[in-house]
């Protein structure tokens, strides 16, 4: 199914606390969506290994500082993911990471899922690269840190975001690709 929005974004300045319009860069900006699950669930398996560790001892200092170090760099990975569009690209950009799409070779946008697209669902952004393979659609980057969000079909592989607000970010991107990827 094609996302389909009829107003058409008539703003210039586009300001709100799901992303920012830096005229001066021609730059838009929007922060994934983050599940407070998901945050809590990398805090509790923290505090877990610091119990064992410190309170219990029952874990090896060195082993448990290198599980935890590990987890907060995920944690810091998915906390920085960020969706810029620029004049020409669209990047999707975390830490140690990041995949940029040429705006000019993107087809379409999708509205999509990854309980839909993936059997695996979210244990395939666990990875580094986070390439995860499809029945419905092959292989695409899943640079997302919900269950919820698009899939852009452009040079490569589809990637997949969860942007804050899907609208906004796609009728940004719209008029950044001179209004053709929205159905009329």
């Amino acid at each position: 199914m094609v996302w389909d929005v009829t107003a058409r974004f008539e703003g210039g300045l586009a300001c709100n606390f799901a992303g920012q319009k830096d005229m001066a860069a021609t730059t838009y900006s929007q922060r994934s969506s983050v599940s407070g699950a998901v945050v809590g669930t990398y805090l509790f398996i923290i505090l877990i290994f610091v119990l064992l560790w410190k309170a219990w001892g029952l874990l090896n200092e060195y082993a448990s500082a290198f599980l935890i170090l590990v987890l907060l760099v995920y944690l810091a990975r998915i906390l920085s993911l960020t969706y810029k569009i620029r004049d020409d690209t669209l990047k999707a950009s975390r830490l140690f990471g990041s995949r940029t799409v040429p705006l000019d070779s993107i087809r379409r946008v999708e509205a999509g899922s990854l309980r839909e697209l993936a059997p695996v669902s979210w244990t395939g952004g666990w990875g580094w690269r986070s390439r995860m393979w499809s029945p419905v659609i092959g292989y695409f980057d899943n640079l997302s840190t919900v269950h919820q969000g698009l899939v852009i079909y452009g040079d490569g592989v589809p990637l997949f975001i969860s942007p804050v607000d899907r609208d906004v970010f796609l009728k940004e991107l719209d008029k950044s690709c001179q209004g053709r990827l929205l159905t009329k």
